[in-house]
């Protein structure tokens, strides 16, 4: 970025001012202070980032210089005025990124066809993508699972669809000193790059589903990443042909680790460095944990595929100047509170603060309590209350922390000097330095104690004191957001049946599902080692874990799981059940694998209120398993403690986890580790040379990955056998000349939907059911239902998308009145799948709308959730509210999103979904204008087009984001 003739007519010239540190080069950057105005040094520390970018980053066009004087104007303009930001890089994770990829191979289609370069076609934001959404547990300590899937496509994993599950006569084969099993490809699975020693205990086999031999701990993440690397070789060839393909586009392969522990530990730079310039690191991720990176002081938050895709070809995002809400923090934090604790005490106060779709900024005493890693775990749950970011601004809590992983003292020195020039670094102690903020909110950290969160829900806290208790009354009220409704002669029920020939018992309760996955704890040391000392402790003391109970360990990168192993407390987890199954996200996005027939059978004999213990950060209902109706988020040692008690409906503090070899009773105070023991470990074994050798697993790959041959080509060559890359349609009709979208006329609802409609019930992630439309389509295809894979995986095929599209089985649609993904297809009466109405309204030229309650589109980030509803047909949106992202994600696929007046909905308009709509769309259309919709019936109303800028209409007009995208490259 050095100035060019062109740079020195850049409207903030005068503001570039140069770096000196002792031991580097001079430097340049854009220094705001030099604007002469106090405003600044009231800025909130995020807003001093946004002001840097859109000084940085202003051209007149996308950026002016009024955008700039808006952002210094905060305190008038907040809420007000619409401005750019254009961030350092996008994050993408492959479950989201396939299709954004897919798109962009789309795009360069379409170019090419009318006549222009392809190779214009290319990210100009530098884009990372992690793959990590692909991993499912096929092997697992505790108990035999079903044959691995191997996933679609012809000749790769037909050696591991022999013979499932039976003994072979080569069984004898398996195990041996390193465990390996010769079936197939198990002898030939990836060599883990991690060389840590494992430490051994006795009487802990794993048995081969193969051939029911045991097989080692360490083969356990092995298989399991093996089968990943069958099962999804289409797609990681594609992802290579990105990474060749495309400039600017960096892949971290299989096995490495999550992309939010990617993005924390090796992509995270603070400040970054162009050409002799630096400037605040910041990021935009297809991931709901790009948030994270906000506590190490780096700007980032989650968005679309659809969004990510234009910041990816230079668009800016647009986003209102938000509101900053200043979380003061104070008093002490508790000897047994983790950061999950303090994670859900925080979200709790911010979440009755209603703060949705504003910045949140930590400040005060309590702020220095809090290490590193505390502070990217509360800042990886502001989604769940709805705000954009949760910011801890750099100090010298961060500092040490970097000087701990990769950053060399020259990156430390110019990062220091530069935050330091600039005002992006403060102290803790200095409240001369507190900004100015919107409102400010006091959290006494004093005042948190343990706290799970369910269990249905992540905003329902439960004291751990109070949680038996607390089941009871879930059982007892009605169905909703916390109730099953049990009669209460049926909540003592007792279930026995056999697993692996020893009878046990189940009842409401009884936990099923227990698992420490990749979601929000693992970049934290303390916590995880908590859980591993107390798993020591638990097992010195005699105490296990039942073994139809579905445990895993799913770490977020290979740091964790060297730092368990050299604090040797990863062998405990494992005699326990948590035994490490492999790199990336898991139970998590509903790929855990089938409970034990017989548990099936045994919930489903007595109608029972099983229950999933994880923690994560997300646990809506069914989402874990079908069967599964509770899941609590607990912190990682909660969740060995609940499955050693094996039930929720426990009071720790009176009732025994269990009891000794001697038949003492053990209780959870007795194996609850101090802080000072896990301080001490933590000392010890979280070092510089953890992160070294993340480093060292990046750049080397994977044997697999580096062997892949992909094709040389500017184009990619799509195979029309391929189930899981497709072209998609989005640009079959595309013309240089915009023509407007106009009214819609005699529309029918697809579907007439309820309150807290999630993206997991618009586009689901998980399994692929084997009734379902998609399941049709892949067995057209000859696939067997052991290849299906999960939609997820299958995100860069359209048809299989697009069938998917409201495919959850917990979709309530009031026009069937139950739950299930179907709806009734008004003109003949039939009840239909989704698609199949969908595909027949299409027929017949009929657009189609989607009636919903309160907060359509709550969840994870997907933009499936939006481009399937297009593919199926769905024109607009009316809602009572909607989920600001899902909401854009709609815009962005030019899906109109409406919403009642306040005070009206679907029942106080007795619509009844069967009626035809026309809603009337003017050809000025502005941002929050009223439009007019009259039904069939004569009735008539008034809803509100809920597009925010001039931008959201200009999306809109030319049908999605997308496609504004390539017009202006054909222009």
């Amino acid at each position: 970025m050095a100035l060019t003739s062109s740079q020195q007519e850049h409207p903030f010239s005068h503001l570039i001012d140069t770096l000196q540190t002792e031991k580097n080069k001079a430097r340049k950057y854009f220094n705001p202070q030099k604007l002469g105005d106090p405003k600044y040094e009231r800025l909130p520390f995020s807003i001093r980032v946004l002001l840097e970018a859109a000084i940085r980053k202003c051209d007149g066009f996308y950026v002016k210089q009024e955008d700039v004087q808006n952002i210094l104007d905060w305190e008038k303009q907040q809420n007000e005025a619409e401005i750019p930001f254009s961030p350092a890089r996008v994050l993408l994770q492959d479950f989201t990124g396939i299709p954004a990829m897919v798109d962009l191979a789309a795009m360069r289609d379409a170019v090419a066809k009318n006549g222009l370069d392809p190779n214009l076609i290319n990210p100009k934001c530098p884009t990372d993508l992690i793959v990590d959404h692909s991993l499912q547990i096929d092997f697992s300590k505790c108990a035999i699972q079903n044959a691995p899937n191997p996933g679609g496509g012809d000749g790769h994993g037909a050696a591991s669809r022999s013979a499932p599950g039976r003994p072979s006569p080569r069984s004898s084969q398996c195990g041996g000193s390193r465990g390996g099993c010769s079936k197939g490809s198990c002898s030939d699975a990836p060599s883990s790059s991690s060389k840590a020693p494992i430490v051994q205990i006795e009487n802990t086999p794993l048995l081969c589903p193969f051939h029911l031999q045991p097989v080692s701990e360490q083969e356990t993440a092995l298989k399991n990443q093996e089968m990943e690397l069958i099962r999804n070789k289409e797609r990681l060839q594609f992802f290579k042909w990105c990474s060749k393909a495309f400039k600017n586009v960096s892949v971290v392969p299989p096995d490495i680790g999550s992309v939010h522990q990617v993005n924390l530990e090796y992509l995270s730079q603070v400040v970054q460095e162009t050409e002799s310039f630096v400037f605040p690191d910041s990021v935009v991720g297809t991931d709901s944990h790009t948030t994270m990176i906000n506590g190490l002081g780096i700007l980032g938050w989650g968005v679309g595929g659809i969004e990510s895709e234009a910041v990816m070809l230079g668009q800016p995002v647009s986003l209102t100047l938000p509101q900053v809400v200043g979380c003061k923090l104070v008093g002490s934090i508790s000897a047994l509170a983790t950061s999950i604790d303090i994670v859900l005490g925080i979200t709790k106060h911010l979440r009755q603060a209603g703060i949705g779709g504003k910045f949140v900024e930590f400040f005060g005493p309590g702020v220095s309590q809090l290490s590193a890693a505390d502070r990217t775990t509360i800042a990886n749950m502001c989604p769940e209350y709805n705000a954009t970011v949760s910011f801890f601004p750099v100090d010298n809590t961060t500092l040490k922390h970097f000087k701990q992983t990769n950053f060399t003292e020259q990156k430390l020195e110019v990062m220091e000097s530069y935050l330091k020039a600039v005002k992006l670094f403060r102290s803790s102690d200095d409240q001369a330095e507190d900004p100015h903020y919107s409102e400010v909110i006091e959290v006494n950290l004093s005042s948190i104690t343990p706290c799970v969160s369910g269990p249905k829900r992540p905003q329902d806290r439960v004291p751990v004191t109070c949680m038996k208790e607390d089941f009871v009354g879930c059982l007892n009220e009605k169905v909703g957001f916390k109730g099953f409704h049990i009669p209460r002669e049926k909540q003592g029920i007792l279930v026995p049946f056999q697993h692996e020939g020893t009878e046990y018992t189940l009842s409401h309760g009884s936990v099923v599902i227990a698992a420490v996955i990749s979601c929000t704890n693992n970049c934290n040391p303390s916590v995880m080692l908590t859980a591993g000392l107390l798993a020591k402790k638990a097992v010195d003391a005699g105490l296990t874990v039942k073994p139809y109970i579905r445990t895993s360990l799913a770490p977020g990168s290979g740091m964790v799981t060297h730092y368990l192993n050299a604090s040797r407390v990863l062998p405990y987890l494992s005699q326990l059940g948590f035994e490490v199954i492999g790199y990336g996200c898991a139970t998590c996005v509903g790929n855990t694998a089938p409970l034990p027939e017989s548990v099936v059978d045994a919930i489903k004999q007595g109608d029972l209120v099983a229950c999933g213990v994880l923690s994560g950060s997300r646990h809506f209902e069914g989402r874990l398993c079908d069967c599964v109706r509770a899941n609590y988020l607990a912190s990682p040692p909660l969740v060995v403690a609940y499955a050693i008690a094996g039930t929720v409906g426990i009071d720790f503090e009176k009732e025994p986890l269990g009891l000794n070899a001697e038949g003492k009773e053990v209780f959870l105070k007795d194996v609850w580790p101090s802080k000072e023991e896990v301080q001490d470990v933590e000392e010890h074994t979280v070092v510089a040379s953890i992160f070294r050798e993340l480093r060292s697993r990046i750049q080397k790959g994977s044997p697999f990955w580096n062997n892949m041959d992909v094709p040389d080509s500017v184009l990619f060559p799509w195979d029309p056998k391929s189930t899981y890359i497709r072209c998609p349609p989005f640009f079959s009709k595309l013309s240089k000349e915009v023509s407007a979208p106009g009214s819609i006329d005699n529309a029918h609802a697809l579907l007439f939907l309820g309150d807290k409609v999630t993206t997991d019930h618009i586009s689901p992630a998980g399994s692929i059911a084997r009734v379902s439309a998609a399941a049709k389509y892949l067995q057209s295809k000859r696939l067997t239902p052991r290849e299906f894979n999960s939609y997820g995986a299958r995100r860069g095929n359209d048809a299989v998308m697009t069938r998917g599209t409201f495919a959850s089985i917990k979709l309530q649609n009031r026009l069937i009145g139950k739950t299930g993904p179907k709806t009734v297809h008004v003109p003949s009466g039939q009840t239909l799948d989704v698609f199949e109405a969908a595909e027949r309204y299409q027929r017949d030229g009929v657009p189609l709308i989607i009636l919903a309650g309160k907060l359509y589109g709550s969840g994870s980030s997907r933009d499936w959730a939006a481009k399937g509803p297009y593919l199926l047909g769905v024109r607009a949106v009316i809602a009572e509210s909607f989920e600001k992202m899902h909401k854009n994600h709609l815009v962005g696929m030019g899906i109109a999103p409406l919403q009642f007046l306040p005070g009206q909905n679907a029942d106080s308009l007795e619509l009844c979904g069967k009626e035809r709509f026309s809603i009337s769309i003017p050809e000025e259309l502005t941002p929050q204008q009223e439009l007019t919709v009259l039904t069939s019936t004569g009735k008539s109303f008034s809803v509100v087009a809920l597009f925010e800028n001039e931008m959201d209409v200009a999306f809109y007009r030319h049908g999605g984001l997308l496609k504004y995208v390539a017009r202006s490259m054909l222009q």
